[in-house]
């Protein structure tokens, strides 16, 4: 028996979503594309984006949008799968198909280009040209980052279970609120390395992506990309394991960038700390300190029904790991460590 057919929860998915694209196209439905922020170096460039079908047919960037709606309003789309995309990038176009869910994941062997903000312009079948942002990072970046989302720059202060459906579909978008402090932290970290490059890594829905990089930019965060996952059946279960998914992106961004030693941020609600802690185990000298923003007893029962740390890191980790439950102790905990052993990693 072959073990490439997929699991029967995703067959039914993708019979469902054709049924659904062929009734919106009926209605007149037209494709759009939706545009991530993606990154690169000088050998490649990661390109992120969507293909939906909508009743409003234009393509934007997500953080086009205004941020006084409510969250259900990015659901008004239907995702349209197997479409041809063009992707330019300069004199070069590089052609393909949208996959499952309408999602384009695209890693083009890109040279030549300077490190900095570039377009990549994106056609989707009848859709309006696109023009989704990258960030090219400098081969000599000696550091990067990389955020948790949930809990550790936007306060929840909802069970886990509801956390999803709440902010996603009721909440304004412009009622979030960001933890203390975090924003400053991360601006004066991007001030004292300019060529720090900056990721977003989250267990949460690509649906949510326009909600998210609005939320960002309005609290001033800097700018990156969201590393992000689609909730749906795969290929072998129901779910995508979010904790997979965050050591899979960690290793990825290793690879990609073997010179770059990272700074890695998140909370003690789930399971950051440990996941952090046996990345920097599998890569030694790669991870230049671990900060963990702590919740409060209530906020940790709210994240997982338990009023202790829910996944303590392994014991005897040589990286250096700091905790605080703000930015501001997290900032001076990380400019303490670093100033103890005569480096310059935040003031």
């Amino acid at each position: 028996m072959s073990t490439d057919r997929p699991f029967i929860a995703a067959r039914v998915e993708d019979r469902v979503n054709r049924l659904i694209q062929r009734v919106v196209r009926d209605l007149g439905w037209g494709e759009r594309v939706i545009g991530y922020t993606g990154y690169g170096s000088s050998e490649f460039v990661r390109v992120l984006c969507r293909v939906v079908l909508s009743p409003n047919p234009t393509g934007i960037k997500v953080i086009d949008r205004p941020l006084n709606r409510r969250g259900w309003r990015n659901f008004i789309t239907a995702p349209a799968e197997r479409v041809p995309v063009e992707l330019r990038l300069g004199d070069v176009t590089y052609v393909g198909f949208s996959g499952r869910g309408g999602f384009v994941d695209a890693k083009l062997p890109h040279t030549g280009l300077a490190p900095g903000w570039h377009d990549v312009e994106v056609r989707a079948g009848r859709a309006e040209p696109t023009m989704v942002r990258i960030r090219v990072i400098d081969d000599t970046a000696d550091l990067g980052m990389v955020s948790d989302i949930d809990d550790t720059v936007i306060t929840t202060a909802l069970p886990r279970p509801l956390l999803a459906a709440w902010n996603t579909f009721v909440l304004h978008e412009s009622a979030r609120q960001a933890v203390p402090g975090m924003a400053e932290l991360y601006r004066t970290l991007e001030q004292r390395h300019p060529d720090m490059p900056v990721f977003y890594l989250s267990t949460g829905a690509w649906n949510v992506a326009p909600t998210l990089e609005r939320f960002l930019a309005h609290h001033n965060f800097p700018l990156g990309p969201l590393l992000l996952t689609d909730w749906g059946p795969t290929n072998t279960g129901w779910f995508r394991s979010g904790r997979e998914h965050k050591e899979r992106q960690l290793r990825r961004l290793a690879t990609e960038f073997p010179r770059t030693s990272w700074l890695l941020i998140g909370d003690d609600g789930q399971h950051d700390p440990s996941i952090y802690a046996h990345f920097a185990e599998d890569h030694p000298g790669r991870v230049r300190a671990i900060g963990i923003r702590q919740l409060t007893p209530g906020e940790q029962v709210l994240a997982h029904g338990s009023l202790v740390e829910l996944d303590r890191p392994p014991r005897g980790l040589q990286t250096p790991e700091v905790r605080g439950p703000d930015g501001q102790s997290l900032g001076r905990a990380l400019g303490a460590y670093h100033r103890s052993r005569s480096t310059d990693l935040v003031g």
